[in-house]
């Protein structure tokens, strides 16, 4: 069995469950990628059961390029290809 940090035994659902990956992160850098391939790079600011997620200072990438800068963006959660840690 995995460990979870100092005598904390990771589940088989920990492996398999991104929410407390997510909750780990909030006010880091992250990557959105959307199923249409449009990128969103941002601080994250919360996410919920959904994979909704809010993201603040955000840029916008197509094709690998920026197209745009937001404050605050929010993205459904069943746009969502994946999500990574800047």
């Amino acid at each position: 069995m995995a460990e979870n940090g100092p005598g904390v035994a990771a589940t088989a659902d920990d492996s398999k469950n991104p929410s407390g990956f997510l909750t780990e992160i909030i006010g880091a850098p992250i990557t959105v990628k959307l199923n249409s391939g449009v990128e969103y790079r941002g601080e994250l600011q919360s996410v919920d059961g959904y994979m909704n997620i809010a993201l603040e200072k955000t840029e916008e990438y197509v094709n690998g390029k920026l197209k745009h800068k937001y404050g605050d963006v929010f993205i459904r959660g069943n746009n969502v290809l994946y999500i990574s840690q800047d």
